[in-house]
This record gives structure tokens, C-alpha cells and sequence, in this order.
């Protein structure tokens, strides 16, 4: 028995992995914040809000809002032209995050983890590695590339396979789970960066009713216990449903900021236009 399998058989009645609860503050600051692409129209222009811990934020709008763009940015995997992006600490300590470049810009990226649509998963690599992966910025390339992670990882991993129901398919290859088992292996990966901010861009766009359930009660989940979580959207049921927050943008700017049982069809239609027919 290998050591993946030994530490599988070991943890089999693991509890929900223990996400550290935080206080209710603001976590990031975005000010006046642009991107223009090719020195073209703004994509983004001019966003500000705050973020705070324990939020699940829904973020809508029609196509080419600039919503993905946005959570990019924010990532760090697109650069801002301009406006400020405040990572503010626990030690009242501040970071520009338009500023960080590197080692700097890549430990940012530890700390705002991302989820994508389509998953970003090695298919080859089975579904422990994958989650593993997560803590690459902890890792050299070289153990990464032989499997070689601490057991204090590897035993985080399983545990976070046990509370998304995937446990019984660590051992398996990425590219033979359904979408919603890859979005949830998605999810754990993220979450084995221990971030404090998790950004998800349209997690459950090609997903049915079922899994589209799982992965926002597990997204829920995840602010409940402190991170802030930032998601982007086409539902407003589903943003009714499962968010503390709505961020509206139409035209690269912000146009509702509020609770989600505030929008009203007047702000609808400012989102959407000709689209609002196609709302569920």
C-alpha cells in the first residue's frame, strides 16, 4: 500500500476541513480601478468597492461587462492600467497589488485563490495530485513534478476530498470525473492554498441543477467560515438564493452595489437591457 492509499484508508470519517473563522473586516479595497486593452475603451472603468471577510459576493451583468476581466484583475493574472487594489492586513499593513510584481505578485495569488469555468485541471494527474497542486507556491517545481508532498499536505488534501464527497475518487485521473466532480476537485485545490480571498468566474455556467447546488452550497460554505468569496454569475435566482452581496456592472462600471433583494427591474434592465428576457 502506497502512502496516498494509506493516508486514504486513514481518514476515511475525516471531519469538515477546519477553515479558520475570521472577524468581519475589509480584507481588499478597489479604487477608481481601470483596464483598457491596446490603449482601447475601458473594460473596466473606475471600480470601487470593498471586500470583507465571510462575504459571498455575486457578481452580474450582461456578456462583456467586464465581470471576468474584473476577478482577473483582481487575481493578478491581468495587470490594471490604472486605479489601486488595497490588500489590507490583519496587521493593519497594506499592499497595492497593482504594484507587486514576481515572488510578490505569486504569493498574492496563494492568498486570492481562483476558480475557473473550465476547471484548469491536469487531466493525466489523478484527483489528489490536482489538489495538491494547490500548494505549489509552497513546493519546489522539482518535488511538485515527482509527487513529493509533506504528509501534513497530503492529509489537508484528503480531508478536503472528504467534505466535497470525492474521497473515493483521490486516486483517480482529472479527465475521467463528470464537470461538477471537477469543478468541486476545482475547489479544493483552491482551498489548499489556504486563501483569504476565492474568486470563482462563472463556476456553474456549464453545470446541471444538481452539481450548479453542490458547488454553491460548498462556495457558502467557504464564507461562512471567514473567506471572503467573490463569484460571478448569469442567475439573479441563484444570486438571490446564496448571496450576502451583489456587485451589478454594466459597461466596465459598477451600477448596483447592495443586497441582492434590493435589485429592482428598473436596475435589471439597466444591467441587462435586451438580455433581461433571458434571466432565470
Amino acid at each position: 500500500m502506497n502512502m496516498a492509499q494509506a493516508l486514504l484508508k486513514s481518514t476515511l470519517a475525516a471531519p469538515e476541513p477546519q477553515l479558520q473563522p475570521v472577524a468581519q473586516q475589509t480584507v481588499l479595497s478597489v479604487q477608481d480601478l481601470c483596464k483598457s486593452w491596446n490603449g482601447q475603451h475601458n473594460v473596466l472603468d473606475g471600480i470601487s468597492f470593498d471586500l470583507h471577510a465571510g462575504e459571498l459576493v455575486g457578481v452580474i451583468g450582461r456578456s462583456g461587462a467586464g465581470k471576468s476581466t474584473l476577478l482577473h484583475v483582481l487575481n493578478g493574472t491581468h495587470t490594471a492600467t490604472s486605479g489601486h487594489i488595497l490588500s489590507l492586513e490583519d496587521d493593519d499593513d497594506e499592499r497595492d497589488i497593482t504594484e507587486l510584481h514576481g515572488r510578490a505578485l505569486r504569493q498574492w495569488r496563494s492568498e486570492c485563490g481562483m476558480i475557473f469555468q473550465d476547471f484548469c485541471l491536469v487531466p493525466r494527474l489523478d484527483v489528489l495530485t490536482n489538489v495538491l497542486l494547490g500548494r505549489l507556491s509552497q513546493t519546489s517545481t522539482l518535488k511538485s513534478l515527482f509527487k513529493i508532498f509533506p504528509d501534513s499536505d497530503r492529509a489537508r488534501a484528503i480531508e478536503l476530498l472528504e467534505w466535497m464527497g470525492l474521497l473515493p475518487h483521490a486516486l483517480q485521473r482529472a479527465e475521467n470525473l463528470s464537470g461538477g466532480q471537477m469543478q468541486r476537485v476545482a475547489i479544493c485545490r483552491a482551498l489548499m492554498q489556504n486563501p483569504r480571498i476565492l474568486l470563482a468566474d462563472e463556476p456553474v455556467a456549464s453545470l446541471d441543477p444538481k452539481n450548479t447546488q453542490r458547488i454553491m452550497d460548498a462556495l457558502k460554505q467557504v464564507s461562512q467560515r471567514g473567506i471572503s468569496v467573490m463569484v460571478n454569475l448569469h442567475s439573479v435566482e441563484l444570486v438571490q438564493s446564496y448571496c450576502s452581496r451583489v456587485i451589478g456592472i454594466a459597461s466596465g462600471r459598477v451600477v448596483y452595489d447592495g443586497h441582492p433583494a434590493s435589485l429592482t427591474e428598473d436596475t435589471l434592465q439597466q444591467l441587462y437591457g435586451d438580455e433581461i428576457s433571458q434571466l432565470h
